[in-house]
């Protein structure tokens, strides 16, 4: 079975912090997959937040460096992606994706959560 499944979202006041979880399923996590975190506003594009390699080199967007952190817990078969000091511009829904690479997952040959809804308020 090949699935993620997201976790964590929910609403918070600005400077907040939140963790969300992404639970893998045991096949992606014995591929050796990197893993993705994406998000998206409404009427905005999907930006790519937070990403891990093979080789567990981390890359961020500038929006969040300093302040969101991806990490893997590979006993448990979960990615988190700690987000720390929130604005109301860190509002989207929050997906990750596993795949060979972010190219692959962007073109279709990866494997997708289904999202969870972070909102932050002023």
């Amino acid at each position: 079975e090949v699935h993620l499944a997201e976790s964590g979202g929910g609403s918070v006041q600005a400077g907040g912090t939140l963790t969300l979880a992404c639970e893998a399923s045991e096949y992606i996590m014995r591929k050796g997959y990197c893993m993705v975190w994406f998000r998206q506003a409404d009427g905005k594009e999907r930006e790519e937040v937070a990403g891990l390699d093979v080789d567990g080199r981390t890359k961020y967007a500038d929006s969040v460096k300093g302040r969101f952190t991806i990490s893997k817990d590979n006993a448990k078969n979960i990615l988190y992606l700690r987000m720390n000091n929130l604005s109301p511009d860190d509002s989207a829904t929050y997906r990750c994706a596993a795949g060979n690479t972010v190219g692959k997952i962007l073109s279709g040959n990866g494997v997708w959560g289904q999202g969870t809804q972070v909102t932050v308020s002023s």
